[in-house]
């Protein structure tokens, strides 16, 4: 496992470097939009599904008492939502193809 991460600046530079006929800054408008739609969508409750991709929606967590690590000191925290994702079975498949 290489323990990388892929920002949204990468992201779009490698996007610019597969479609070099497309201007950068089209590429992050479009990357933006993207991810703004998402977020619009989950803050709405809607569910996002990207097919052979994976699916993104909203969970409730419950109200439980957790551990500060640094002080060991208990702490309440309140209901709140979660996102969670799916991966869609090809993506699974490829990440498990090298598994």
């Amino acid at each position: 496992m290489s323990g990388n991460s892929m920002t949204k600046s990468e992201l779009i530079k490698r996007l610019a470097q597969k479609h070099q006929n497309v201007y950068a800054k089209d590429i992050s408008i479009i990357v933006n939009t993207v991810l703004e739609e998402i977020s619009q969508a989950l803050i709405n409750d809607d569910r996002v599904e990207l097919r052979g991709f994976g699916s993104f929606s909203i969970r409730e967590r419950k109200s439980r008492v957790a551990r500060n690590p640094r002080t060991n000191e208990k702490v309440q925290l309140g209901r709140r939502r979660a996102i969670y994702f799916r991966a869609g079975k090809e993506v699974r498949e490829r990440i498990n193809k090298n598994a």
